[in-house]
């Protein structure tokens, strides 16, 4: 039997900007997992998730049509990661075979209660891996980010891949994407063999080491998001506001520079007026494009934050999930836990997943 696993992720900073071609980002890897499991089979194949048996579909009319948005469907993208890796182990003279492929996750709670830990992505490296293993295919963290980037963007048709990143390499990663119209040219004129050797244009990833005193907190506001809807509506508002939205982006830009220099620093006090500033950026952001990032419960839970001396932002899309403080360890934080329980909102104590 094959085993294999991948972390879930938060974003620090970064967000909706880092969707653009060589825009940064920095994302965590945390220590929650999905664990995919192969046992090969001599009569027929399974795929099995107790997760994901009741999983919710997404549908709108288009005319007399039910047309289905697959996004959120973590099976779309098992059986895009299947498909990929098996089209690589073809290319590499393996014969395909028939298995039992088995999915355990703890990124979200025992009572199903979503966290926003980026699922989707985890799920996408942890079948690639588990394959990979099963066909005996070596594959350097490098490859394997592309070509769990590609299942998951064959499935999502947006987004950064930053959270595949953060589940291929761990730890704190500073990203920065691809050129993904460059990838759709090429696609068709190479194999995937050679698609994986090549560099990809403007792809970063450098692995951060925080300060020794900092200390990474994160709250659930209780109301899952899903983050392909929310990059959709920031979508229209790029069209429609472009020169706010190049303004953003040059913003975003320059923050996430400043802050990735505060980590080569070790400048805890530089990493924390980033991440206020990214903060602010976002903010403006949600005022002219008009998708609400920051929830009230949100903006409580960076008020009682910032009122101890951490810095405070939402992680990720925003619209709900969980929300990050980067405070300084030496601070107490347990009456803070004890008013954001107060507040409904849920501590996650998680730790920072380093890749072997």
């Amino acid at each position: 039997m094959i085993t294999a696993k991948a972390p879930g992720k938060l974003y620090i900073a970064g967000e909706y900007a880092v969707v653009e071609t060589g825009f940064p980002a920095i994302i965590v890897a945390l220590n929650q997992f999905v664990t995919v499991t192969i046992e090969e089979s001599h009569e027929y194949g399974s795929i099995v998730s107790k997760q994901y048996q009741e999983n919710s579909l997404y549908w709108q009319r288009q005319g007399d049509e039910m047309v289905f948005d697959n996004r959120d469907n973590p099976f779309h993208y098992i059986l895009s990661a299947i498909r990929l890796t098996e089209q690589y182990a073809r290319q590499a003279g393996k014969t395909l075979r028939v298995y039992h492929l088995r999915v355990n996750s703890d990124l979200d709670s025992a009572d199903g209660k979503k966290y926003g830990l980026g699922s989707s992505a985890a799920v996408t490296v942890a079948t690639v891996k588990a394959l990979c293993a099963f066909y005996e295919l070596s594959l350097s963290n490098d490859q394997l980010y592309k070509l769990a980037a590609i299942a998951h963007l064959d499935v999502q048709g947006n987004g950064s891949l930053g959270d595949i990143a953060a589940s291929v390499f761990g730890g704190w990663v500073a990203y920065r994407s691809f050129d993904k119209q460059w990838l759709a040219d090429i696609r068709p004129t190479v194999s995937l063999t050679e698609l994986l050797e090549m560099p990809w244009p403007s792809l970063s990833i450098e692995l951060l080491t925080p300060p020794a005193e900092l200390s990474l907190l994160i709250g659930w506001t209780g109301s899952p998001a899903s983050t392909s809807h929310l990059v959709d509506k920031i979508a229209i508002a790029k069209t429609e506001r472009q020169a706010d939205y190049q303004n953003f982006l040059a913003a975003s830009k320059a923050c996430l520079e400043a802050m990735v220099e505060g980590f080569r620093r070790n400048d805890l006090a530089q990493i924390q007026a980033e991440l206020r500033h990214n903060r602010a950026i976002l903010q403006d952001l949600a005022h002219f494009s008009h998708v609400a990032i920051e929830t009230p419960i949100l903006q409580k839970m960076g008020a009682l934050a910032e009122a101890i001396g951490g810095a405070a932002k939402t992680s990720g899309a925003g619209g709900g999930d969980c929300g990050i403080v980067i405070i300084d360890r030496a601070i107490e934080t347990e009456a803070l836990f004890e008013q954001w329980r107060a507040n409904q909102i849920e501590r996650l104590n998680l730790a920072v997943h380093l890749v072997d």
